[in-house]
């Protein structure tokens, strides 16, 4: 090899690590705003808190160090060993949270309770974490326990729901916290001393934090960072300040002898008020749990080098400063800060406190939304951007279910102690679900020995349970608020995927078999009308009974019929080219055929148009491989076997797709070299479209996709006749049938079967229906009303 290649290639790799350290440090810059937020804000409000109830009057030197070598320690086994360390490592495949872990041990064993499971699902390049093996690994006995037991099952499905139940009532607590605790800084220099005039400020700046999130608040992200930052650089400084001025010794309380030291001064009184402690450490769950809008590392850096010495420094000077003003403990933080800085600290806080707030407000969107997916959350609107924060989304329903939670509190407790109890046991108790949750994965999906998973769980479980025993004595002082939220989350979460579960095995039950199908011939016993039927079904099986319904009642239906069943795998995200299993219904001359839409938990669905798009290719491609693999079966295949077509290296060359205006499409003009179809439609259907675009003229500025059949000559010309009835039926429109159920519970049914029925029923009919959630034109829409009894 030459000199000059080989400089070249090195020049060539300087440059690429040049792009990888660029690109490293961007995504460690915006963390900062979006996942530390929350970790930044504790400060505020942390030393009141422990500090309260009977320690009021235990304050000395010696109790305070204690205080602070709790909070450091705390922070190092929690924060810096538990989660940046090792949970980060537990992602599933880039994402985090509570849904990720179970989403990896359903995928490692038989644990998922989805109920339209295909063994072709595993197939996914997503379904296996990379560098994973594949090879036969021996099952453990826990893995053949719950695989065996459907009990076990469901109460790990249960407890996932706890851990994410938790991480809806955070959203609502932290803001309340938050925001209470920021404002309290007007009691030193605006001399505000009343308590409800400062609840009512903190109820209106939570009212604006939650309408921002409704205009859409990715608009301001781009400021989130440097809000951030400038939050950390000043509480950085101050804590440095702090220890220079008044108490440089405070280094001196970084060894563990100053905790048993806390404990002799408190006794029982310091035990109750441990809470305080574990604080410092609210917001830390949110670098695993929102991992996926970033990576491993460049949060690990953010974390080390910036977000854990500016917090350590911090709560250092406070202890500093408390040590040699011991009156000034109920608000510590802004009474450490000099005369000169309180107003613009001030208003750098507010800033801080809004910029965490919305990234909280939209992590619990996303936990919702994967619930969601998991069939474990009724129907909701999800808005979805792409700007700035690539997948974040916006759930309407939930913003403002988090703002009265958010409000209530506020106004009602008015006390930062008492919220910060409620927020606390919320917080402990989703740690304590992801440990638990973390030690399974250990297990079945690291494949590593039951010890370590033992020892995992026994070291952050113990410490966790230590925090959580110290909460129960602050249950009726507020600690009961989560409690209550989560148990009614729990009951509407797990009443809809038993009534969903209910009613998918209902709808196996009454399927139409596919001797039916054959006996009524190639019309199906009815007139086949121009244009495409899209019938969705959530059997990925099957045909449902649906169908039969609608053609007792209007017995006409379209040439080219296709069943769409959209499903979560539970992978992180589907492949584009891996999304679509298509497959054939009947004999060829039926023309029906069947879609399989194939979503992770965190992908968003596509618009319809993308959608119709991708299916007329994704058949066309289906009947020529078809026809290329039949091997002389005519009449093609009757099983219904499915294929990922979109991974051919031929896909997207049978058919020509040319975008058009409605009035070009409607003069029929074709691309050159292309076969010219005509036009089924009558000309009083023609008439009628042409006065419905005239009366909608939206319809007319959008482009349209086109598609046109290259003129090339096929070895069977019943594939060519095909792929002409299906650009045709394209070409003519699609209508979308989907179920109008109305779900009762059985006359003999128990008392809690048919509370849990007759809820779910309920939930169906307010929430919303499945044509918003699977983006259906209204237009287009035809629903098929049926009666279930389970």
């Amino acid at each position: 090899m030459s000199s000059d290649a080989i400089s070249e290639r090195s020049a060539s790799a300087v440059v690429e690590r040049k792009f990888q350290y660029r690109q490293l440090l961007f995504l460690a810059y915006q963390s900062l705003g979006f996942l530390f937020g929350d970790l930044s804000l504790s400060p505020l409000y942390v030393y009141q808190s422990i500090f309260s109830g009977r320690l009021k009057h235990v304050q000395n030197e010696d109790a305070i160090f204690g205080a602070f070598s709790l909070i450091f320690w705390t922070l190092l086994i929690i924060s810096l060993l538990k989660y940046a360390l090792i949970m980060l490592s537990a992602d599933d495949n880039g994402e985090g949270g509570v849904v990720a872990l179970y989403s990896q041990l359903c995928r490692s064993a038989k644990l998922c309770l989805l109920p339209n499971h295909q063994a072709s699902d595993e197939e996914l390049s997503t379904y296996r974490k990379p560098g994973s093996s594949n090879g036969s690994i021996p099952s453990s006995p826990l893995k053949r326990f719950i695989e065996k037991h459907k009990n076990t099952k469901m109460a790990l499905l249960i407890f996932v729901l706890l851990g994410a139940c938790m991480a809806i009532c955070v959203g609502a607590l932290m803001p309340a916290i938050s925001v209470l605790s920021s404002v309290e800084g007007l009691k030193i220099e605006a001399k505000i001393t009343n308590k409800s005039m400062v609840s009512c400020i903190s109820c209106v700046l939570l009212i604006g934090l939650f309408v921002m999130q409704h205009r859409g608040s990715y608009k301001v992200a781009f400021v989130f960072p440097p809000v951030i930052i400038l939050w950390l650089l000043t509480i950085f400084m101050i804590g440095i300040y702090n220890i220079i001025k008044w108490n440089p010794k405070v280094y001196q309380a970084l060894s563990p002898y100053y905790v048993y030291k806390f404990f002799m001064l408190t006794g029982k009184d310091g035990w109750t008020n441990l809470g305080g402690v574990f604080l410092c450490v609210t917001g830390t769950e949110a670098m695993f749990a929102d991992l996926g809008y970033y990576r491993q590392t460049p949060v690990r850096v953010a974390f080390y080098c910036i977000i854990y010495p500016c917090l350590v420094l911090q709560y250092m000077g406070q202890a500093a400063f408390l040590s040699k003003n011991l009156s000034a403990v109920p608000i510590s933080f802004y009474a450490s800060i000099p005369d000169v800085l309180f107003w613009p600290v001030f208003v750098v806080s507010a800033l801080a406190v809004i910029v965490a707030s919305q990234a909280v407000i939209a992590s619990t969107f996303s936990v919702v939304q994967q619930c969601h997916a998991f069939e474990c959350f009724p129907r909701v609107k999800a808005v979805h951007s792409r700007r700035w924060i690539p997948g974040q989304t916006y759930i309407p329903e939930i913003n403002w279910i988090l703002m009265i939670i958010s409000l209530a509190v506020t106004f009602g407790l008015g006390d930062k102690n008492r919220i910060g109890y409620a927020y606390g046991i919320a917080y402990l108790i989703l740690l304590f679900v992801t440990t638990c949750l973390t030690s399974l994965v250990i297990i079945l999906v690291w494949h590593q020995s039951p010890i370590i998973a033992l020892a995992f769980a026994l070291f952050f479980g113990s410490i966790e349970i230590i925090f959580l025993s110290s909460y129960c004595t602050k249950i009726p002082k507020g600690g009961w608020i989560p409690l209550v939220l989560s148990a009614v989350f729990m009951v509407v979460m797990y009443v809809w995927h038993y009534g969903s579960r209910k009613k998918y095995l209902l709808d196996m039950h009454d399927k139409i078999s596919m001797r039916s199908i054959l006996g009524l011939g190639p019309s199906l016993g009815i007139v086949r009308v121009p244009g495409m039927g899209l019938i969705y079904t959530e059997l990925a099986t099957g045909v449902p009974a649906s169908f039969s319904h609608f053609l007792t009642n209007l017995p006409a239906f379209y040439q080219v019929v296709v069943f769409v069943c959209v499903k979560t795998v539970p992978v992180p995200c589907v492949p584009h080219e891996e999304r679509y299993l298509i497959g054939r219904i009947g004999p060829k001359s039926f023309r029906m055929y069947r879609c399989i839409v194939r979503n992770g938990y965190k992908d968003v669905y596509s618009h319809e148009n993308d959608f119709e798009n991708d299916l007329v290719m994704s058949i066309a491609e289906f009947i020529q491989l078809e026809a290329e693999g039949s091997s002389g079966n005519a009449e093609g295949s009757v099983d219904g076997r499915m294929a990922v077509v979109r991974t051919s290296g031929k896909f997207g060359t049978r058919l020509l797709m040319s975008e058009s205006s409605a009035f070009e499409e409607r003069n029929n003009t074709n691309l050159p070299g292309a076969l010219t179809l005509t036009s089924s439609k009558s000309p009083t259907l023609k008439r009628l479209q042409a006065m419905y675009e005239q009366e909608s003229p939206e319809l007319n500025t959008g482009r349209r996709i086109r598609f046109e059949l290259q003129n090339v000559i096929y070895k069977d010309p019943r594939v060519k006749e095909e792929l002409m009835e299906l650009v045709e039926a394209k070409r003519t429109g699609a209508a979308y049938v989907i179920g109008h159920s109305h779900v009762k519970a059985k006359w003999n049914s128990t008392f809690i079967k048919k509370f849990a029925i007759n809820l779910y029923s309920f939930l169906r009919k307010n929430c919303r229906s499945p044509a918003v959630g699977l983006n259906i034109p209204q237009i287009s829409l035809i629903k098929v009303g049926m009666n279930y009894h389970v």
